[in-house]
């Protein structure tokens, strides 16, 4: 973070402060464990905590002031109606110090892989700030602004939601140059009560937008390539179906751990490797490469930025251990993300079985029994052997898979995690394949681990 003046922060936030703000701030805080002499510190208040209860302390920490919601003995408090407005509203008053490329990055599945791979292209031309992990909320996408300083060119800015106005907010704080949406899918269904109203929450990254900047959008979702998008801006469709776009690929073949294939562009034609396998990761390349475009690195760093992508932690990453192969995807799961990691199992060079491990897809309302069986459907028009499922919800697998012709005595359902666990040391053999994809709260991990 570059110096700024407590006073600036004031007036940023909009703030009440009745002392000396003629010092130099160079670090904001919602920690009191990454407090230094430069500090301002942030008092957010959440579900389990709040942290006005730690003011104080990080006054004696060497904090300089506290924004804060009311007045905290042992604190120099600046007082605003919402710590967490404040957040944003300084986030996005540091934000228009800098003239910079801004790639905002939303989507319901595979939004972390997009922004990973758009960071690795826009990287090839410019110093690239990006999310890292999945800091894309009210409270890591700003923190994330705060990273930027005087070197920096570009950033690349993951957005999530879970109710409508959030990615509104975080638009209107970071400001996007360019934006990209991914899919239209149906996580947090239970709150928008339908996907026209995800979309009309996705399109919210507009709301922030700089004047004219380029809208990328997938021409394979039915939601997106019929979106209404107002305004005088660019909007580029890839596909990996539709010729009748900007960006479209074809002659895709799964080979040697990854996917190669062709993009077709204007009247042109590159051939492209991905490291990593999947066709809706082809979908995620093709999405980095009108980023690319759109900011004008040359397309043979583009296709550089692409090939150097890996998989990270529990991301449809792909290990071998023992002779097996394993598809770790434990970080979140939708009816989108579950057909995606099952072709994952489908296209592993595999001698033994195809073992398809699937925990309860949280999270999707009234409707929750109905996608389990649709995802059942997915692995019964897949190649695996075995369906394992383990949570209350994951025996609508089963149900959907055997309905769709799969054999009922290729399933098992499990109750117990660990017995999961067991079951499978006893069964997996050299050269077999295993997929093991749910919710982040089943923490299916652990049977990895454990494996």
């Amino acid at each position: 973070m570059e110096q700024i003046r407590l006073s600036e922060i004031v007036k940023a936030v909009n703030g009440s402060y009745g002392y000396d703000a003629d010092m130099m701030i160079d670090n904001i805080s919602t920690d009191t464990r990454t407090i230094n002499e430069g500090s301002v510190f942030l008092a957010l208040k959440g579900a389990r905590f709040d942290g006005h209860d730690f003011a104080a302390k990080a006054m004696e920490l060497g904090a300089q002031a506290v924004i804060t919601e009311r007045a905290v003995e042992g604190a120099r408090c600046i007082i605003v109606d919402s710590t967490a407005k404040a957040l944003l509203d300084l986030a996005g008053y540091y934000r228009d110090r800098f003239d910079i490329h801004l790639v905002g990055v939303t989507g319901s599945v595979g939004k972390t892989t997009t922004k990973d791979m758009i960071a690795l292209v826009v990287a090839q031309k410019y110093k690239t700030l990006k999310t890292q992990g999945n800091l894309n909320n009210e409270i890591g996408m700003p923190k994330t602004l705060f990273g930027l300083d005087k070197d920096t060119q570009a950033a690349v800015i993951e957005m999530g939601m879970s109710a409508r106005g959030e990615i509104s907010r975080m638009s209107m704080c970071c400001k996007p140059t360019v934006c990209v949406i991914t899919n239209i899918g149906v996580s947090h269904i239970e709150k928008l009560g339908s996907q026209e109203n995800i979309l009309a929450a996705k399109l919210e990254i507009l709301d922030g937008a700089k004047q004219g900047a380029p809208l990328i959008l997938s021409m394979d979702d039915k939601f997106l390539a019929n979106a209404e998008v107002h305004g005088l801006r660019k909007v580029y469709y890839y596909s990996v179906k539709n010729k009748n776009c900007d960006v479209y690929a074809k002659n895709i073949i799964s080979k040697g751990g990854g996917v190669n294939f062709d993009i077709c562009f204007g009247m042109q034609i590159v051939h492209a490797r991905l490291n990593c396998i999947g066709v809706h990761n082809v979908k995620n390349a093709l999405a980095a490469f009108c980023v690319g475009l759109a900011l004008e690195v040359p397309v043979d760093d583009i296709l550089t930025g692409i090939e150097s992508f890996r998989p990270e932690g529990l991301r449809q990453n792909i290990t071998r251990k023992s002779g097996i192969n394993f598809v770790v995807d434990c970080y979140n799961a939708a009816p989108d993300s579950m057909k995606s990691s099952i072709s994952m199992l489908d296209q592993v060079e595999t001698d033994g079985m195809r073992y398809c491990i699937l925990a309860d897809m949280l999270e999707l309302g009234e409707k929750s029994s109905e996608f389990h069986k649709t995802v059942g459907k997915y692995v019964a028009q897949s190649n695996a052997d075995r369906l394992y499922c383990y949570g209350e919800l994951a025996r609508n697998y089963i149900i959907g898979a055997v309905e769709n012709g799969f054999d009922r005595n290729r399933c098992m359902h499990f109750s117990d995690r660990d017995e999961l666990a067991d079951y499978l040391k006893s069964k997996l053999k050299n050269g077999d394949s295993v997929l093991l994809k749910g919710s982040r709260g089943m923490a299916l991990e652990e049977v990895f681990k454990a494996l």
